[in-house]
């Protein structure tokens, strides 16, 4: 008995519609890469953390204090909030340009304003800490010169230990770049 939802066979089956995937929206932000195990590991601890915290604040609640709960509630949201910004972290594309999502700051840049991409071996930082180590980033560099933007590096919470995964998320930035940015 064919189970054809259990495999990827119906994915190649011809079909008489040519529909757009919901993916395929150039239009939508999206990160071309998964985020690296490092960053959902901190995130998940610090939401592990917060559901401690949300569950002494109903014991609290329960008790009938009701300001000492606020206070655990008010706690937890200061914890979630950091761990949901960690996650959203990283480099996105979109047919608009590319966004680099930091942990306090966002930099968007059209295509229009890129003039390269490449990837160059330089210090690197170490999860983004102080400490450099040589790796390899991935520089954006705008017209009209100024500060290269570091879009990746191989160190980093997304590719610590994970070469490929790197090269594969530069190759894709980079074809966004090919694609949308004006020919010079």
């Amino acid at each position: 008995m064919p189970l054809p939802f259990l495999t990827a066979d119906r994915a190649f089956e011809a079909t008489s519609d040519d529909i757009a995937l919901p993916f395929d929206d150039h239009d939508q932000w999206r990160r071309p890469y998964r985020p690296g195990p490092w960053r959902v590991i901190a995130a998940s601890l610090a939401l592990l953390v917060a559901s401690f915290m949300l569950l002494a604040a109903l014991i609290v609640a329960l008790a009938g204090a009701l300001p000492a709960a606020g206070a655990c509630l008010g706690a937890a949201a200061l914890v979630i909030a950091p761990a949901l910004r960690l996650l959203r972290v990283g480099t996105w594309v979109s047919r608009h340009g590319v966004r680099q999502v930091r942990f306090l700051r966002t930099v968007t840049v059209p295509w229009e304003r890129t003039a390269s991409l490449r990837t160059v071996q330089q210090p690197v930082r170490w999860l983004g800490l102080p400490r450099t180590v040589q790796g390899q980033a991935l520089l954006l560099l705008r017209q009209g010169g100024g500060e290269p933007l570091t879009l990746l590096t191989d160190h980093n919470a997304d590719f610590l230990a994970r070469v490929e995964a790197f090269d594969r998320a530069a190759d894709s930035v980079e074809a966004w770049n090919a694609e949308y940015a004006p020919a010079s």
